[in-house]
């Protein structure tokens, strides 16, 4: 098992417009193309607190690459993270990094 860190960077003000499009229309989503999420948290002391982290669960990299890509490219998705844009851009930018458990993790 690997996992995911990702970091999504909100523009001023946008992190709730990030939280509902993921509670409201992302994870349904992501349930029906077999995408796990394995936790999700906001900032609650850091470098800022318009940011969402969250870890997705991956069997390997080829597993990634094929479910993200499908998930990219699926029409529901692209209609409607364009429609939660539509009072602007939400996210300035975005960090990803691939973990690996070590031996002696309470995470495998």
């Amino acid at each position: 098992m690997i996992y995911e860190l990702r970091v999504y960077h909100c523009l001023p003000g946008r992190l709730p417009a990030l939280l509902k499009r993921f509670e409201s229309t992302t994870l349904g989503i992501w349930e029906r193309h077999g995408i796990r999420q394995a936790g999700f948290w906001t900032t609650l002391i850091g470098p800022s607190n318009q940011a969402l982290t969250y870890l997705l669960a991956w069997e390997s990299l080829a597993e990634r690459e094929q479910k993200w890509n499908v998930f990219q490219a699926d029409p529901e998705w692209v209609e409607k993270r364009a429609a939660s844009e539509a009072d602007g851009q939400i996210v300035a930018h975005i960090e990803s990094s691939f973990l690996a458990p070590t031996a002696f993790s309470s995470v495998k």
